[in-house]
């Protein structure tokens, strides 16, 4: 059978799914429904059909899978009505506003025996594989500290994202993917307390942040730390990871694998950990022997990772689930436990303390 979709919401993002998903055996793009007659002009270019209301897609019995890609607002009520419309749904992130909406989906999900998920598509990054399969194989030796970062330059937020009734802000837009990634990661470590800083760099901007800071506290694990500006104009790497054995920068994947460029992994070698400059040395930080750099016979520089994968597999996953049965990878309670930790970045946020938790 396959997925045989319908599309609600025909914008930036549902443009992405019906060009990179089509090509994926057993995903075909059905038809689609906006409010934009522009859009819809524009799904019938890419050959998908048009609908003439909301309505009309929901009663198509030729699909039995929707996506759901409008502003977030609208992520609660769309998805209730597909459910309700006998579809499996998947809609994009963040799933909706609060746990107690997303609460009420699940519920309607169960009620009518349907498939319900979210659009997580960067558990496939292949920067965060690489990170992953590091950390696991235990090459940096015990984890103290993550560091996860996505900087931009453009500045304000574009369209309804930047507007708080619509859902906008960083947070929802680029928040919810690299918190799931990091909880993703670590399903059964609780997070204990959350410290997050929510930032208004520009004025266009005041009604919704553009800069964000979260610090999460694992029990029994590293310190996480998840930071994403629309505003900075040269950044730090998008991974930062220290261990009792070493050190992993990931710059930028695409790059290269020699720990200048790209990244890469640095360790001490065997029998030299510990090791101190004999004598005070002039450092970029100033004169010290304590943080001055390691002699090369010191430490050993490994390459990073090299995992294969991609985005499809978000929708071989689902085409899986359908046919055979199959595991679902972006579960409900994944997604519930993602939307409560951004209550609590916003609570901390608004509070000006860091947040106890049990999550």
């Amino acid at each position: 059978m396959g997925l045989n979709i319908g599309i609600i919401g025909f914008g930036g993002m549902a443009h992405w799914h019906a060009t990179h998903a089509s090509n994926i055996e057993g995903v075909k793009y059905v038809c689609a429904y906006d409010v934009d007659p522009k859009q819809m002009e524009s799904a019938k270019e890419m050959g998908i059909r048009p609908c003439a209301s909301l309505e009309e897609l929901l009663n198509d019995q030729s699909i039995n899978f929707v996506l759901v890609a409008t502003p977030n607002h609208l992520h609660k009520e769309m998805v209730i009505k597909a459910l309700r419309a006998g579809k499996n749904v998947m809609t994009e992130k963040p799933a909706t506003l609060s746990v107690a909406d997303w609460d009420e989906m699940v519920a309607e999900s169960e009620k009518a025996g349907k498939i319900l998920t979210v659009h997580q598509n960067r558990r496939w990054d292949k920067d965060y594989l690489a990170m992953r399969q590091a950390v696991e194989a235990g090459t940096l030796g015990k984890v103290y500290s993550i560091e996860s970062r996505v900087f931009g330059t453009v500045g304000g937020m574009y369209g309804w994202r930047a507007f708080k009734q619509y859902g906008g802000g960083m947070v929802l837009d680029w928040g919810v993917h690299l918190f799931d990634q990091l909880l993703f990661m670590y399903p059964d470590k609780k997070i204990v307390d959350v410290k997050a800083e929510l930032m208004h760099l520009l004025e266009v901007n005041k009604e919704v942040d553009d800069y964000f800071k979260v610090m999460l506290k694992l029990e029994d694990g590293p310190v996480l730390t998840v930071e994403v500006g629309s505003y900075a104009f040269r950044a730090l790497p998008r991974w930062y990871v220290v261990g009792d054995n070493g050190t992993l920068e990931i710059v930028d994947f695409t790059m290269g694998n020699d720990g200048k460029e790209g990244g890469g992994i640095t360790r001490p070698r065997f029998g030299m950990e510990g090791k101190v400059a004999p004598v005070v040395v002039q450092t970029p930080a100033g004169p010290t022997r304590m943080m001055a750099p390691r002699p090369p016979e010191t430490r050993e520089e490994l390459p990073l990772p090299r995992p294969e994968a991609d985005w499809t597999e978000l929708y071989k996953n689902l085409v899986d689930v359908i046919d055979n049965g199959a595991k679902l990878i972006v579960e409900p309670k994944g997604v519930r436990r993602v939307l409560r930790l951004m209550e609590l970045v916003f609570e901390s946020a608004e509070s000006g303390h860091s947040i106890a938790c049990d999550l």
